[in-house]
């Protein structure tokens, strides 16, 4: 092997090459009025697009002025507020009828309802050894990998997986909104047993069941659950389930949808995006968080150690040296997030069936909860007001659900895949063109030296910097 193959194979100094040369002033965002990740200085999201399916208010503006309190999230024009408590009054689970509203733009009639409900219910099936083929070779800790490993092999089996007509892609997307649950759960138990060496659990799904209930009598041995914790998760996914077009994967589902490629590779993007820790694995920060907090604060029923400690976290003093409470704040809400105001009663209500542990451990989600906004506007001097968003509960509630970590995830996927399919076919019907943004280069011109000479300017610039 030659040096200049010896170099080429160094890794690291290619790395610090990346590093140089693609490094950009950030003042040129400023300079040249380029709203960097989509957003303007405020942090508000450009406009890149039109929708019926959903938004999200950060507040209300009464004479030029912001109410407090009054952020907003709407499905097909209707609050999540009023939506909620519509099916919860009328003593029904969620999704399946959200669900309906959002690719379908109206609530069911009981008849839509029942029919749609049972169409899930029979759509929860995967082809003929797929899940010994496909789920359980290879299991990983990622199951959100595993989750796109098994979207992409099932476009295998669809004969019409590249047919975008709108009837053909909403029989797509509703099979993979009722499979979903069965492709993470399953390569769970798959990672469970061949990674950690523990019991192998393969349940069908009761046909008669919610989505809620499905999930849990997959994921427990004994398939046994408590009305309380369906509806908690059920909730979770109606929650979860959508959230304005301009959310990092929803805004990849609608991008690569207006390329034309098939339901399958578009979902998979969207997976990818949403697996990003700074997109879909928030709760998990959150949770390890709080497990830090513990550990490291004596008396955790104690006001003050406890801001101490969110006060060192934000001088970077605590927990992973970044300078985030997690699970405070949101990119568009100001000081509140809707959802997690309506999430928060079901925590409450799951910590008080469950114990005395789980109850303490929610009266300390309630004292960060409330210390943290106050903290963050201190130090860091914001005045838009700042809250809990949806994320610094989910992660607790999962763990009272006994969900393990591993699902997190791809939980928010199970819900969020209800979403994009109604973006997806939105994109469909209204978007012809391609969406594509632009970028302003910042490179100076060069011009192009020989190959032969490229070692002479190499050698050049080396002695010049021995000169140096």
């Amino acid at each position: 092997m030659s040096l200049m193959e010896k170099k080429l194979l160094d890794y690291p100094s290619l790395a610090a090459r990346c590093e140089e040369v693609d490094w950009i002033d950030v003042n040129n965002y400023t300079k040249y009025n380029v709203k960097r990740g989509l957003r303007d200085t405020n942090g508000k999201g450009v406009l890149a697009g039109l929708t019926t399916i959903s938004t999200i208010y950060p507040q209300k503006i009464v004479d030029g002025q912001p109410i407090p309190g009054t952020g907003e999230l709407r499905y097909r024009g209707i609050d999540i507020n009023e939506l909620v408590k519509g099916f919860v009054g009328e003593g029904r689970f969620g999704f399946e009828e959200v669900a309906f509203l959002l690719l379908f733009g109206e609530l069911p009639t009981p008849a839509e309802l029942r029919d749609f409900s049972q169409l899930l219910a029979d759509k929860r099936t995967l082809p003929t050894n797929f899940v010994r083929d496909v789920i359980m070779k290879a299991p990983s800790v990622d199951i959100m990998n595993n989750l796109s490993r098994s979207l992409l092999t099932l476009a295998c089996y669809d004969d019409k997986r590249d047919d975008v007509s709108v009837e053909n892609v909403l029989e797509q997307c509703l099979m993979l909104i009722a499979v979903f649950p069965m492709l993470a759960v399953y390569a769970y138990h798959a990672y469970n047993h061949y990674e950690m060496d523990e019991s192998m659990y393969i349940h069908r799904p009761d046909p008669n069941l919610s989505t809620a209930e499905a999930i849990l009598t997959m994921l427990r041995p004994d398939k046994s659950y408590t009305k309380q914790e369906a509806q908690t998760l059920d909730m979770s996914l109606v929650l979860h389930m959508e959230h304005g077009g301009g959310n990092n994967s929803t805004f990849t589902t609608r991008v690569v949808t207006s390329s034309g490629t098939d339901t399958y590779s578009t979902i998979s993007a969207a997976l990818g995006s949403l697996k990003g820790p700074k997109h879909g694995g928030a709760n998990i920060k959150v949770t390890h968080m709080m497990e830090d907090l513990k550990a490291n604060v004596a008396d955790t029923t104690d006001p003050a150690q406890v801001r101490q400690y969110l006060e060192d976290i934000l001088d970077k003093k605590a927990f992973d040296g970044k300078g985030l409470i997690y699970g405070m704040g949101h990119a568009v809400y100001s000081d509140n997030d809707p959802r997690a105001a309506i999430f928060k009663s079901y925590v409450s209500k799951l910590a008080e069936e469950k114990g005395p542990e789980e109850q303490a451990e929610f009266e300390l989600y309630s004292l960060v909860e409330e210390l943290a906004p106050k903290i963050i506007g201190e130090k860091r001097k914001m005045f838009k007001g700042v809250s809990a968003n949806i994320d610094f509960f989910s992660g607790f509630v999962y763990a009272m659900l006994g969900l393990p970590r591993e699902l997190y995830t791809p939980m928010f996927a199970i819900a969020r895949i209800v979403g994009w399919s109604a973006h997806r076919i939105e994109e469909l019907i209204n978007t012809q063109k391609i969406i594509r943004p632009a970028y302003m280069e910042v490179s100076e011109d060069r011009e192009y030296v020989a190959i032969d000479a490229r070692e002479a300017v190499e050698a050049k610039a080396d002695l010049s910097g021995e000169a140096s």
